[in-house]
């Protein structure tokens, strides 16, 4: 038999290009990635005919490099190309493309325009909040990722268990003069940890900290600057806002944050990120072109017939997340979150934009929310849907879900807003949204856990300006006091604004003592805004998205102001943890009680007549060691009159004993107070919890 020779082995040599060593790249991984050696380039676009990478000196706004991906370096739509002899720590980077333009298709390929990986982790040029360099497009830096997680756990804490606070990062912490590092970042935030601590709440919901540009729409107004405050506009989903960080941290951005995520996760607090995948910020035809409008323009924006862009979202374009390759590009994206960055949980902006057809037709099992609702990295996050959008889809209780999306529920903020300020035929819905709003949530459908209560957020008044303002006050946007929502559910006590009426004062207090009450005392998981423990103001404007100052900044020194309502908050939340009944069904008591029950002035007998102001929910169980019975009841009495109620009865050997009483300026009764016979009195507008103990 002939012996076959060995065929001699030639290796691939590299490519040259602008100067470069070159190879096809890896084309399953997109993003720019820091290899052995070089840095590996990936890119698709389904229309592209071509496609170069821009390599620019740090801060300059001309490349020093342009590198056309060869033809060969193009699998499919996908460009792949691996730079050798690059130091990340000295370019950035950004593409061009070339291609059709046919603008009335919606392809509007532009060969001069610079365009931001849509995988960038990071983004330059930002790094100093309020002030961007002079540039002519946004360019990308490669990340290194070398953070030590360390032995890292996650407190993995029930839906039901938690507390969650919504906050702003850098409104946080600019008037708090305790701060030591520089004021309105993650490390700031950071700082106040044992303040989060104190208050008892176990988890953050971060309002956007994707990288935005406060300065895009920089405008003035009675000779004061407003900028995109919030945040809710996307310039790139996988980075951070690199002006939240205190220090410039180049290709290791983001550590800052995971510092962050890792401490208070270690502290028992959960990090929830507030993320915006309805729209971007290229807005519409008359916006700026930076990133999808030059790569796929008609792939990532709902387009109408005529290739314009569909606005659902309310802020020019609607991204277009039901089309597989947005569906792709976001769900590696909240994997990238979850793995990289250990995020908790997400709350999804204008959610139901995510179940839209690509005609924007809402669909029936949108295929996004379905594969983010299974996908194993999501497995244990929390997702929350706000489920509406600005074109009228409103989805409170319908959202579709699988058991695995928890929505804002916004009926209970509306219902029980208009319940607590005594308008009439509100009962039954207060009772239903109290004990659960099992009518909008089937727990055989959605599980036990979809409702997120919320009486405040930072889309509307803070808890004190809803019992100090009739009307929204927002003059100071520069709309004419057009812009906010109208229907608020408010009521001023009397007076509209600031007073020195005692009276009025004292009413306010004692409503924002109602409110906190009820809240955190209602089957579901509460959720309030930063600053509602210490009657933060907004003066009224109940949308500050572009008040960078003390309108939406926490004004701390109110804090010591409002001293009784933040212990008021404490013992709430502090209430709600040792009560298991309040969040979770449990094994029943020895008492035949139900699970939950609706009462009114009389044990067993709510009252439904329009005129009825006064509830009465009792939760019963065991408590979570099972070991002794656990019985709440909470009354609610929203006249401006004096109510009587008669409670249910007790077996001998238990009594009745008075936990909270909001009539009181402190909410709690000094000394133990206990029911001597089934009558308690509920002051004109007041609380009252009670519990029930052995005798």
């Amino acid at each position: 038999m002939e012996k076959i020779p060995r065929q001699k082995i030639h290796l691939v040599p590299f490519d040259q290009i602008a100067g470069f060593d070159v190879r096809p790249g890896f084309y399953d991984i997109y993003g720019a990635t820091a290899i052995p050696g070089g840095v590996n380039f990936t890119i698709h676009s389904n229309q592209a005919t071509s496609c170069e990478l821009l390599l620019f000196h740090r801060r300059e706004q001309e490349p020093f490099a342009v590198l056309k991906f060869p033809e060969h370096y193009r699998i499919g739509n996908v460009y792949s190309m691996i730079v050798f002899q690059l130091n990340i720590e000295e370019f950035e980077y950004a593409y061009r493309m070339d291609g059709p333009y046919e603008p009335e298709k919606g392809i509007i390929f532009n060969k001069n325009k610079y365009l931001l990986d849509p995988y960038a982790k990071a983004v330059t040029g930002q790094s100093v909040w309020g002030r961007r360099p002079q540039m002519t497009c946004y360019k990308a830096r490669v990340v290194k990722d070398d953070f030590d997680w360390g032995v890292f756990k996650q407190p993995l804490i029930p839906m039901e268990d938690l507390i969650i606070y919504e906050l702003h990062v850098r409104g946080f912490t600019m008037m708090d003069g305790s701060i030591t590092t520089v004021p309105g970042t993650f490390a700031a935030l950071l700082e106040k940890l044992p303040y989060l601590k104190e208050l008892g709440v176990n988890a953050v919901e971060l309002m956007p900290i994707f990288e935005f540009d406060e300065v895009k729409d920089r405008r003035e107004y009675k000779g004061k600057e407003l900028l995109d405050y919030w945040g809710y506009n996307s310039v790139s989903f996988f980075a951070p806002n690199t002006s939240y960080s205190a220090g410039v941290e180049y290709n290791r951005e983001g550590n800052e944050l995971k510092q962050l995520i890792k401490i208070f996760n270690e502290n028992g607090i959960e990090v929830i990120l507030d993320v915006v995948f309805n729209h971007t910020a290229e807005g519409n035809e008359n916006g700026p072109f930076f990133s999808f409008k030059g790569i796929d323009n008609n792939i990532y924006y709902m387009l109408t017939p005529d290739g314009f862009y569909y606005n659902y979202s309310g802020c020019g374009n609607t991204l277009n997340c039901n089309h597989p390759i947005v569906q792709q590009m976001i769900l590696e994206c909240l994997r990238y979150w979850v793995t990289t960055y250990r995020v908790n949980g997400f709350r999804f902006d204008l959610a139901s934009i995510l179940g839209r057809n690509e005609d924007g037709t809402p669909m029936s099992k949108p295929p996004l929310l379905q594969s983010l609702a299974f996908d194993p990295i999501l497995g244990n996050v929390k997702l929350i849907a706000e489920a509406w959008d600005a074109g009228g889809l409103y989805q409170v209780g319908s959202f579709p879900s699988w058991s695995r999306f928890a929505e804002w529920n916004g009926k209970y903020r509306d219902d029980l807003r208009s319940f607590l300020k005594g308008d009439e035929g509100m009962v039954g819905a207060a009772a239903a949204r109290i004990t659960g709003s099992l009518d909008l949530y089937n727990p055989e459908v959605r599980g036990r856990n979809a409702s997120v209560n919320f009486l405040t957020c930072h889309d509307g008044f803070t808890l004190y300006d809803l019992y100090s303002y009739n009307q929204k006050h927002n003059e100071e946007n520069g709309w004419d006091n057009t812009d906010g929502a109208n229907d608020n559910r408010s009521w001023n006590c009397g007076v509209e604004g600031e007073t020195t009426d005692e009276e009025i004062l004292k009413l306010r207090r004692r409503l924002v003592r109602n409110a906190c009450a009820v809240l955190l005392a209602s089957r579901g998981t509460p959720m309030f805004f930063a600053g509602d423990e210490f009657c933060n103001t907004q003066y009224g404007n109940n949308n500050s998205y572009c008040q960078d100052n003390e309108i939406s900044w926490l004004d701390w020194s109110r804090k010591e102001q409002f001293a009784e309502i933040f212990e008021f908050f404490k013992f709430m939340i502090a209430f709600r943890k040792e009560h298991t009944v309040i969040r979770k069904r449990t094994q029943s008591c020895s008492v035949n009680f139900p699970e939950i029950s609706l009462h009114g002035l009389h044990p067993w007998n709510i009252d439904y007549h329009w005129s009825s102001r006064v509830v009465g929910v009792m939760f019963a169980g065991r408590s979570e060691d099972l070991l002794q019975n656990d019985i709440v009841y909470l009354a609610v009495n929203a006249y401006w009159e004096e109510q009587t109620f008669e409670l249910p009865l007790l077996p001998a050997g238990m009594r009745w004993r008075v936990a909270v009483d909001t009539w009181l300026e402190s909410g709690l009764p000094e000394n133990p107070v206990y029911v001597e016979d089934k009558w308690i009195r509920l002051h004109p507008r007041s609380v009252q919890i009670l519990v029930v103990e052995e005798a």
